[in-house]
């Protein structure tokens, strides 16, 4: 029987109609309800790792220990005294809330690992010590690879270490290895993956801090950031930077007197390994140069500024701040001045970076172009110049009308006075960008 043409073409279009509203009535059933008994009394989500307290009472091991690390010792459910050593893995829970999720189709729970012991802790931490003092490189580098592999698993397992002296006894194997040439190989190797497993348990302690930054640790340190593997001199760019941060002035004074320091540090922002790496040499330079005027000399010297400014061009908002805040410390000595005025690009990327990152970026601009175009001299002159040309003078203006306080407000309102006197003699550049500029690289 052949259908009429009009009930035909009725027909085509209502075929993909049907199966969308098929598709649809799937989409609308609902989704199983957990069972009340796989659900954590705490988050009230389902539990991945279930584990039963003395009290009888079963919670995710993430919500209980986080609770417990917050200083609450008692059960939240009956208030009875509860240790984080008590806690026992509830197995037969976790198979049944597995083989539910298979069953409904629901994304499967993972069988969780075993959490570090004390004890186990404790044996890990000893055998670093142990193969240090042998001086065996290789079996140390092994099982401080082991312990960070063991700390980054769980927030549980990295304070079970670290309440074992985990950065003490990584920072002491450090220095007994510390004397041995760093040009072999397996030694290099494990002195990486010591810096690596050091950086998970963090901050340091005292003790920890005094190891790193004995003489011989220094050196060693330093030869690590200028010749280790990419993985090792980020480890030690950021061990580094803990150590600059944490320390007291005759460590940072330390710091920038170990031969081959400040070159080291220079060339990982130059040429950047990671983006964790080049803002933790940023940092380490910036507590360097604002506590003496000698390491921001020497800094200048090596050509910082140059490499800040090209660094700035298309850096992050984190990496932006600390560059600028290196930059405003290198410019605080005649060398740095002299320096960053001989960089075409110094003055306009710190005109563009106002307004652009942050209310620390455009502090630290400002200071650093107020101590660009400060003084009288033909380079300040030439500075005041290049700022009108990439629209310093509006950008100022709009600070101070925008609102800042304290010491950028009155280097902005100086800045101003200093432009005002240019201005006659500049054609002023609207935007504030590259276009137009000869860029050196």
């Amino acid at each position: 029987m052949v259908l009429p043409m009009s009930r035909a073409t009725r027909l085509v279009p209502e075929l993909p109609l049907l199966r969308r509203q098929v598709a649809a009535a799937d989409d609308d059933e609902p989704e199983p309800a957990v069972p009340a008994h796989f659900l954590c009394p705490i988050s009230l989500e389902l539990m991945k790792d279930p584990v039963t307290a003395p009290t009888g009472i079963t919670y995710d091991r993430d919500s209980l220990e986080g609770w417990l690390a917050r200083g609450r010792a008692t059960c939240p459910v009956t208030g009875a005294p509860v240790r984080l050593g008590d806690l026992v893995p509830n197995h037969a829970t976790r198979r049944m809330i597995q083989d539910w999720c298979v069953a409904n189709q629901a994304e499967r729970v993972p069988t969780p690992k075993v959490p570090v012991a004390d004890a186990d802790a404790a044996e890990v931490l000893a055998a670093v010590s142990a193969a240090a003092r042998r001086g065996d490189a290789a079996a140390c580098g092994a099982v401080a690879a082991r312990a960070r592999a063991l700390g980054k698993e769980s927030d549980r397992n990295r304070r079970c270490l670290a309440a074992a002296g985990a950065s003490k006894r990584l920072s002491s194997a450090f220095q007994d290895l510390a004397g041995e040439p760093v040009d072999g190989a397996s030694v290099s190797a494990a002195l990486g993956k010591i810096l690596a497993a050091l950086t998970v348990f963090f901050p340091l302690d005292e003790d920890s801090r005094r190891c790193i930054a004995s003489p011989a640790s220094l050196k060693t340190l330093v030869s690590v950031l200028a010749h280790g593997d990419l993985a090792a001199r980020a480890s030690a760019a950021v061990v580094l930077r803990e150590l600059a941060s944490s320390a007291d002035r005759p460590t940072v004074e330390a710091i920038s007197r170990t031969p081959g320091a400040c070159a080291a540090l220079v060339g990982l922002a130059r040429s950047p390994v990671s983006p964790q790496a080049t803002k933790a040499a940023l940092v380490t330079v910036y507590y360097l140069v604002s506590g003496s005027d000698r390491a921001a000399a020497r800094f200048a010297e090596l050509g910082a500024a140059h490499v800040v400014a090209e660094l700035l061009v298309d850096a992050d908002k984190g990496t932006s701040e600390k560059a600028l805040a290196v930059l405003d410390g290198v410019l605080c000595v005649d060398a740095g001045l002299q320096s960053a005025r001989a960089h075409a690009l110094v003055v306009p990327v710190l005109v563009k970076k106002m307004f652009r990152v942050s209310d620390m970026a455009t502090e630290f601009a400002v200071s650093a172009l107020w101590r660009l175009c400060r003084t009288s001299d033909a380079g300040a002159a030439a500075c005041r110049a290049d700022a009108l040309r990439v629209g310093a003078f509006q950008k100022l203006l709009l600070l101070l009308q925008v609102g800042c306080g304290g010491l950028t407000k009155d280097r902005a309102s100086e800045l101003l006075k200093l432009l005002n006197g240019a201005r006659g003699s500049v054609e002023c550049i609207e935007t504030a960008d590259f276009k137009g500029l000869k860029r050196p690289f």
